[in-house]
Parts: C-alpha cells; sequence; structure tokens
C-alpha cells in the first residue's frame, strides 16, 4: 500500500492516515481503526505528519516500541474496541529516512466483525472513510452492517404481520411455467401453490404455525404496494438513455402500476430489453436454432446479481441505465466480501440466498461464486473494454458498467473526429471518474498507467477533462495532481 523509501510522495486520502503521534498514543486513532475496518481498509502511520504541501514526512519518534504496546493493550480491551481484526503483522516499526514510525495495517472487516466501533456503543462508535477523514456512520449505516452480520441472509425473515394475499399469483403462475419447461417432471411441479411456495422458500411457517410470505417471496412475487410496506425505499427503476437531449427515451418503473412491480417480473421485462440489440449468430442444435450466446448468459448473470445482491432495506433502489454503448447496473448495499476475491471467483457470501434458489431453479444465475468471473471472461473473449466494479457509500452502492462492442486493444490509433476514438475516449474518461471517486487524486503518471496508455494521452484526456468541468487540478509541473470537481 504504500513504499516507505518514498513517502514524500504520498499524501493522506481515504486509505492513508498520518498522525504525529510525538505526545504518545493519539485518541482519534480509534475512530480511524474504525473508519477504516468499515470501508476499505487502510494505514495508519504514526510518527509522520503534513508539510506545507500536505505531502507526508516523517519526525523523530521518542519511543515507537511504547506506542505498539500501548496499541495492542487498548485494541484488545473490549470495553475500548468491539473486535480486534488485526495480526502481528499489521503493525510494524518501519525506519524512514534514518527516523522509525509506526504502521498499522487495518484490514477490511469480515461482516460478521462489522460495525467495527468505540467506547462500546455502536450507534454512536461506528464511523467510516470518506476522502480525507473519518465521519460517524448514521444510524442507517449501522442498521444496514447489522443486517448484513447476521448468519441467515435477509430474505429468509418470515413476515408474520402479512397474509398469503400479498402475492400476484399471475407471476407464480409465470414462474411455474418457467420452472417446468426447464425442469421437467421435478418433484414439486403437482403441488398446490401454497405448498409449493412454502418449498421454494417464498413463504415460511411462523412460531403459531400459521403461513407468512418470507422476505424473499415478497420481494420476487409481491405486489409493488404491498413490498413497500416492509421495503419502503423499494424502487426498481429500468432507463434507456439513447438521446442527449431527452432524459430517458424509454422506461420501465416499479411503481407504475399496471404491472406487478416485483422483482420477477422486472427481471424479465428489463432483460429483453438489455438484450434485444446483441447480435445472435445463426446457430442450430438438433434442427433448432440456438439464439443464445455467451453474452446473453452473461447479462442474465449481470442482472440476477444485481437484484440477488441488493440491499432491499437501503435507499435509492435499483437503477439500470442501458446507453448506445455502456449498460449500467446498480443496487442498494456494500460488497460482503473483498471486491478482488469477487472478481477471481469461488467465494461467496450472498446477501438473499433464497432469492438465488429461486433464480436458479428458473435457469437463472450460474454456481455461487463465479457469476462475476464468467462476466469479465466473456467480455475479454469478446475483446470489450472490461467492466468497472465500483463499490461508493453515503449510502452503501454497488454498480458495475458493461462496455457493449468497445475494444479493449490498446494499439488501435486514436485520430481526432473519429467516432470509434470518441467512443474510447468517452470509455477512458469514465474509467478515470470512477478511479478518482475511490482514489480521491492521481497524477498524469498513474493515469497513464491505469489506461495503458501514454503519458501524453492520459495528459490530453485529463486536460479535456478539466475543461469540461469535470476535473480540477492543485499544484504546478511534476506535482500537479487531478482530482474530481466537488
Amino acid at each position: 500500500m504504500i513504499d516507505f523509501t518514498n513517502i514524500e510522495k504520498y499524501k493522506e486520502n481515504n486509505r492513508i492516515e498520518a498522525k504525529k503521534a510525538i505526545g504518545g498514543l493519539p485518541h482519534s486513532i480509534w475512530e480511524t481503526y474504525s473508519a477504516f475496518a468499515n470501508t476499505l481498509g487502510g494505514i495508519i502511520l504514526l510518527g509522520v505528519e503534513e508539510n506545507a504541501n500536505k505531502f507526508l514526512h516523517p519526525v523523530d519518534l521518542p519511543s515507537p516500541e511504547k506506542l505498539v504496546k500501548d496499541f495492542w493493550n487498548i485494541v484488545n480491551n473490549s470495553n475500548k474496541v468491539s473486535a480486534n481484526i488485526l495480526s502481528d503483522k499489521d503493525v510494524t516499526i518501519e525506519n524512514v529516512d534514518g527516523k522509525r514510525i509506526v504502521a498499522i495495517r487495518v484490514h477490511r472487516a469480515q461482516r460478521s466483525d462489522k460495525p467495527v466501533y468505540i467506547d462500546g456503543n455502536p450507534l454512536s462508535g461506528s464511523y467510516r472513510r470518506n476522502g480525507e477523514g473519518d465521519y460517524k456512520c448514521t444510524k442507517e449505516e449501522v442498521q444496514a452492517m447489522m443486517r448484513d452480520a447476521a448468519i441467515k441472509t435477509q430474505d429468509m425473515l418470515v413476515l408474520e404481520n402479512m397474509g398469503l394475499d400479498v402475492f400476484d399469483y399471475d407471476s407464480v403462475k409465470r414462474y411455474r411455467i418457467r420452472m417446468k419447461t426447464y425442469r421437467p417432471g421435478h418433484v414439486w411441479e403437482e403441488l398446490e401453490d401454497v405448498e409449493f411456495l412454502y418449498k421454494l422458500g417464498a413463504v415460511g411457517r411462523s412460531s403459531d404455525g400459521k403461513m407468512h410470505p418470507t422476505a424473499a417471496g415478497l420481494l420476487m412475487f409481491g405486489y409493488e404496494y404491498e413490498i413497500m410496506k416492509e421495503f419502503p425505499a423499494y424502487f426498481l427503476d429500468y432507463q434507456e438513455q439513447f438521446d442527449p437531449n431527452t432524459r430517458w427515451t424509454d422506461r420501465i418503473v416499479s411503481s407504475s402500476g399496471d404491472w406487478s412491480g416485483n422483482v420477477y417480473d422486472f427481471y424479465f421485462r428489463v432483460y429483453n430489453k438489455i438484450t434485444q440489440d446483441i447480435k445472435v449468430p445463426f446457430k442450430l442444435t438438433g434442427g433448432d436454432r440456438i439464439d443464445d450466446t455467451p453474452v446473453h448468459k452473461a447479462l442474465r448473470e449481470a442482472l440476477a446479481n444485481c437484484l440477488i445482491n441488493a440491499d432491499y432495506y437501503g435507499r435509492q433502489g435499483i437503477v439500470i441505465i442501458k446507453k448506445k454503448d455502456v449498460i449500467t447496473l446498480s443496487n442498494p448495499g456494500g460488497f460482503r466480501i473483498d471486491v478482488e476475491a469477487a472478481k477471481s471467483g469461488g467465494v461467496s457470501d450472498p446477501r438473499n440466498s433464497t432469492l438465488i434458489k429461486m433464480f436458479n431453479l428458473i435457469d437463472v444465475g450460474e454456481s455461487a461464486g463465479s457469476g462475476i468471473p464468467n462476466i469479465f471472461n466473456v467480455w475479454e473473449k469478446q475483446g470489450w473494454s472490461a467492466p468497472i466494479i465500483y463499490e461508493s457509500f453515503e449510502p452503501d452502492r454497488i454498480t458495475l458498467s458493461l462496455f457493449i462492442g468497445e475494444s479493449s486493444n490498446k494499439k488501435i490509433a486514436i485520430k481526432s473526429g473519429d467516432k470509434a476514438s470518441k467512443s474510447k475516449s468517452h470509455i477512458q474518461k469514465y474509467t478515470i471518474v470512477i478511479y478518482l471517486t475511490e482514489k480521491i487524486s492521481a497524477k498524469t503518471t498513474e493515469v497513464a498507467a491505469l489506461l495503458g496508455v501514454k503519458d501524453v494521452r492520459a495528459r490530453r484526456l485529463l486536460a479535456e477533462m478539466v475543461a469540461e468541468g469535470t476535473l480540477v487540478t492543485e499544484g504546478e509541473n511534476k506535482n500537479r495532481i487531478y482530482k474530481l470537481k466537488a
């Protein structure tokens, strides 16, 4: 995370916090520990301060060993800190320019440990990292972390205050017809609707023995106005934005009142929209035409992941936007595992496991932990620009951007005025925005490395984004950095 031989090149950001600590262990270190643990992780540097230009430099700590000892004593005190998520190798004494400093590497906490809080109270002692500082979590953020910490997934909850009249049984009928097509002769095929929904996990039995909808059943098959009684922020939104002079050219929203508004029906309405422009090669299998491609399968996976992993108690709802060259899928709720682990596959920690089961039974979604790697593999084989996954906070959201038909070949000559060039520039600028949202600031060389282009190309893109009002600059010449305009 940090090259200690070049510490003067760094500034404080959302992953680095410097504290002088000459007078002992700073009280504010615990707010930062909580903030890093509850966000993306980070490194706390003791014996380091900022100079006039905000760059870091070491100071001479009188006793770094005492700081380390004091830190371990307090981090293991459950009255002060709710969880010690560090190991011995995470706290080290480093020699920088002849001065000794303390480096504390705080990892992103496992969901079962969140929220990591201080002073015995999660509501007043939970923090997160935003930009260059720590902020106290809202009650909503704390509750979201607590929901994710539960052993049972959110959608298993039996809603004892609701009856079975919350379901749109036309949606249930459509689901059963599709399941019969993909799983003919299934043992549930002849069951009555209520028994079928019970086996599916859409209905559960309460302590008094009566049947009630589960959260998964309500989301999958319920009427929108019934869903909102349990999930007040529930909203599903699909937009097509093909005309830059119009906010949207086509739209599907769960609140329109002319359809059920549930997750099941939304999935198929939207899937048909996002795949209608995908080219299908003529292919026969057993005399039947196969109108399915790896791209179709990857789009099914992406859409299902967006719906399955959403925190439906969270704000701002599901938002899916289709433009000419990019499809963006965004859902409330943060990652329950590390983003890189999700990309590599093999690790699964779904937020709504019953919804996964429901989709799998109708041939939507792959095996656990393989969805995101499959999407990346398909895009790579197509030669398209790699998808971008971004996790944001305040509120927690995950956004996946899929570039359609755009080549990832960086050797293609870029000519001004060329249509393909303009489209490629759009993707590169979008990538810069995503990067700066997380990293706060960057130099030209960093952006060039990010995009895999020469410095001169990166400099031109950054200058255009400054002129467009997207970015601002700080510093001059070699020290110039770029940030998103506030």
